[in-house]
């Protein structure tokens, strides 16, 4: 993707929202190699040269701080302070000193790691003349304003709210209400915690982003540079553009091919939507249903395995099991969700008498396959790595980019032995051109994530240094008391708040590290022995939804731009269209088998998929108002009555026998469910 926005164009997987500067060409050309750079050095540290050669290996903190400080300078340089600066092509003074600025003060951390080692804790002051300033104090102070500074322009202010909270509870925790009170902690030893050592702003989260999330948008960008977005989309329209309301589904489909690579459910909506919603407004759909099911489609492409926009791999490394127990437990919920899309998508076409696409609109299937078949080698390599040698996600996705990159360079190759007037030399030079476009690209649509997951760091500091998380035990308990299903609707809600404004990896990451645990405790207090994964699926699903849930629903908004429609009108027609994956995380926390927990033979697999997929579509008949014809009230009762005994069919048999809720308690006890 080139450095200066092209209004026409989409952005690439894994970008959120645009809202930087346009630039002229020398800053084109620096904010390119800064991007290369940072690129390079994710391939570097992710390759296995380091330790073949003995030079160059950087243990985790360094390699952190070294992440963040090209996230920072390329915020600064990217995004203004104000709307207005978006329009000036001359960068302020003031905006190059704060990038150098922030990017030094993380660039501290790796630079002074053994004297922060060595001191274990104790901030370092050097003496001007009869004073002592605290050098350490300052930088981290600075870097922490620097980094919320950071988050407000490439994310907006609700994460900075949401971080300052955290941070002026941590200070001033002795004078909260004795529910959530703590001891305190003093400001210097709130700056050293969170931005000199290894738990809060340089732990998890953002070493999540350095390990894998960096390389899959990466992987991503490189995808689109390659020509993979296209052709997922004319895919789609050759397998399913002839059937009635065929544009919207080939809109489903497409979204569901690039959603679980790209991280981002506004990308998603802008680099499939910019096609398939204005065909679908063509073939008859209105502007705000078209956008809606963009905007359903592109929000549930990112619960699709075995790549979940890369929280699959966040979700195993968070709660320390194999990546295979997460795609697994996945699986059932992400493929009903998408068939059930499907079928709304169809009964808004029998609704509207919609017709599929002519003939003549449609790409040939097998020839369209065929055409883009290199595109699914990588992806098939990454899948390969990932499910059957087990490797981790960081070295898979690592040499999937090396082959795709490989791939860029030899279809430039071929393309040139068609066309006379094109050397070899030329090729090269136009393959390694899109490539180094598409590090540039991955840099850039990185900066907002690495910027986010950065701010969620202080939240998951805040909540390790304080004990907020047994504190919200007792908040969520006093206001849901032992009502279960009460205490997830809080949690539901909170999620939905949580997650406005968020990418992916860090909307999970906060609403994870805040209520998960939470949930598991009140949940076992209850009597209810909730699995761990199903309890991390359900916070992660309610995140996603924030992306379609009014008012703040930023893909709507996104969908709206392209739709001409209304954006709250396209946002609530979404959540209608998404009420059916509102449901299955509660499903799941009471019916476990529908992430195969207790699943022991293929043959049972398959009957829960089937039973389940039975559930959710009489679900959809029953939101939607139609089945094989408009349905009478009572038929929709009688739907959701249906919906309710295949989905749960322990509810159903405690009406009629009461000695079977003991059965199963009895069945958690002894353990032969897994939790």
């Amino acid at each position: 993707m080139p450095t200066q926005r092209d209004d026409s164009q989409p952005p690439v997987a894994g970008e959120i929202e645009y809202r930087g500067r346009n630039f002229g060409q020398r800053l084109q050309q620096l904010i390119a190699v800064v991007a290369i750079s940072w690129t390079l050095f994710q391939l570097w540290i992710a390759s296995p040269l380091p330790f073949l050669i003995g030079w160059g290996v950087l243990i985790d903190v360094p390699k952190r701080g070294i992440h963040l400080a090209f996230a920072l300078l390329l915020c600064f340089l990217l995004y203004p302070a104000t709307a207005r600066g978006r329009k000036n092509p001359r960068m302020p003074w003031y905006d190059v000193v704060l990038a150098l600025g922030a990017a030094g003060c993380a660039l501290y951390l790796p630079l002074a790691y053994d004297g922060l080692v060595d001191r274990q804790g104790v901030l370092l002051e050097i003496q001007i003349g009869s004073f002592s300033v605290p050098l350490e104090f300052l930088i981290g102070a600075l870097g922490i304003a620097l980094l919320m500074e950071a988050t407000r322009r490439a994310i907006g202010l609700p994460l900075v709210i949401v971080g300052s909270v955290f941070l002026v509870y941590s200070v001033f925790g002795q004078s909260m209400p004795d529910l959530i009170s703590h001891k305190g902690v003093s400001v210097e030893r709130l700056v050293g915690y969170h931005w000199l050592g290894g738990e809060a702003i340089f732990g998890i989260p953002i070493d999540i982003s350095v390990s894998f999330v960096f390389l899959f948008v990466l992987f991503g960008a490189l995808l689109e540079k390659a020509g993979a977005g296209r052709y997922f989309l004319d895919l789609a329209f050759a397998l399913v553009g002839r059937y009635r309301g065929g544009p919207a589904k080939a809109a489903i489909l497409a979204s569901g091919m690039t959603g679980s690579i790209s991280g981002s459910s506004i990308a998603n909506v802008v680099t499939t939507g910019t096609f398939t919603i204005p065909i679908m407004k063509r073939m008859g759909m209105p502007a705000t249903k078209a956008g809606a099911i963009e905007v359903a489609a592109s929000t549930n492409g990112q619960i699709m395995p075995p790549i979940m926009g890369a929280a699959a791999f966040i979700i195993a490394e968070f709660i320390g099991i194999a990546y295979f127990e997460v795609v697994t437990a996945a699986v059932i919920p992400a493929l009903i969700s998408y068939i059930a899309l499907f079928y709304i998508s169809h009964l808004e076409a029998v609704k509207l008498g919609l017709k599929g696409l002519p003939r003549t609109d449609i790409p040939r299937l097998l020839t369209t396959f065929l055409r883009g078949l290199h595109y699914l080698v990588p992806i098939g390599l990454l899948v390969y790595l990932l499910l059957v040698k087990r490797w981790s996600p960081g070295s898979a996705v690592f040499y999937s980019i090396l082959l795709l990159m490989v791939i860029i360079l030899c279809q430039h190759v071929v393309r040139g032995w068609t066309d006379a007037t094109m050397t070899l030399k030329r090729c090269l030079i136009m393959g390694v051109n899109d490539i180094l476009l598409g590090m540039a690209s991955g840099a850039r649509n990185m900066v907002t994530i690495g910027v986010a997951v950065a701010s969620a760091g202080i939240i998951v500091g805040a909540v390790s240094s304080t004990g907020l998380n047994n504190a919200m035990i007792g908040v969520i308990e006093t206001l849901a008391g032992n009502n279960v299903y009460l205490l997830l609707g809080l949690t539901a809600v909170l999620c939905l708040l949580l997650g406005i404004g968020l990418p992916t990896t860090a909307n999970y990451l906060v609403v994870a590290s805040l209520l998960a645990g939470v949930v598991v405790e009140l949940g076992n207090a209850a009597g209810l022995m909730l699995p761990l994964i199903g309890v991390h699926l359900f916070v992660f699903y309610f995140g996603l939804l924030a992306d379609d849930t009014p008012p703040v629903c930023l893909a709507a908004f996104a969908a709206s731009a392209i739709s001409r429609a209304d954006p709250l009108r396209t946002g609530c027609q979404a959540f209608a269209y998404d009420i059916r994956t509102a449901i299955l995380p509660f499903v799941f926390i009471f019916n476990p088998e529908l992430l195969l927990i207790g699943v022991e033979s293929w043959w049972h697999g398959l009957v829960v998929f089937v039973v389940s997929l039975l559930a959710i579509l009489c679900f959809s008949s029953a939101t939607q108002g139609w089945m094989l014809v408009r349905n009478r009230w009572y038929e929709n009762v009688l739907l959701l009555l249906v919906t309710l005994a295949l989905f749960r069919p322990d509810a159903l048999m405690n009406l009629v026998f009461p000695e079977f809720e003991q059965a199963r308690l009895d069945h958690f006890v002894a353990g032969k469910l897994e939790t």
